[in-house]
């Protein structure tokens, strides 16, 4: 089994961003790198009456540097010391304006496995016209400049057959949203 022997920090910042030693199972040490982001939430609300999805946009650097388009995402953020069930609902009042009740887990992820440490706890979860509350855009201090956009579960579905959802995290909660609830689509 594979150890690690040295970790050296390299960034302490927004994120802390280490260089890892490890010995492998053959005995060779090999330099690997690491990026601590903690902990994190992400939810597909969508309304079963009006038939859509609330998704959100917002400038992201690598996104920005690779010269694409903003993507749409769907409401996510860092635990920060809270349960995952009571971010999601601080997240989706924060980005989205909107009251969340009952969340349907789905699965707790590691989108970026040979260099991430986050882990990101996926949740569906209905709301209606009457739950949109709040303008949403994300908190004041965080600088986020998110935008709202609800999408038609139509277009959703045609974006996940099309492979032109992008974002990972959007795109395993849009596919779950088709396989948990086929009826939205009949």
């Amino acid at each position: 089994m594979a150890e690690i022997i040295a970790r050296h920090l390299i960034y302490d910042g927004w994120y802390r961003f280490s260089r890892l030693e490890l010995r492998m199972p053959d005995g060779t040490v090999s330099e690997r790198h690491l990026l601590d982001n903690g902990q994190a939430v992400a939810v597909l609300p969508f309304d079963r009456a009006r038939r859509v999805a609330m998704l959100v946009t917002q400038p992201r650097a690598a996104v920005l540097d690779a010269g694409h388009p903003p993507l749409l995402e769907a409401i996510a953020g860092g635990l920060d010391g809270a349960s995952p069930e009571e971010r999601i609902h601080e997240e989706a009042m924060e980005e989205g304006g909107i009251r969340l009740s009952a969340l349907e887990p789905l699965a707790n992820i590691w989108p970026i496995p040979p260099v991430s440490t986050e882990r990101v706890m996926l949740y569906l979860a209905e709301y209606t016209a009457a739950d949109r509350v709040g303008a949403g855009g994300g908190a004041q201090d965080e600088d986020e400049h998110i935008s709202v956009v609800e999408v038609s579960l139509d277009v959703l579905r045609d974006r996940v057959m099309a492979s032109t959802l992008e974002d990972a995290k959007t795109l395993i909660l849009a596919q779950a949203l088709m396989l948990r609830h086929p009826e939205l689509w009949v």
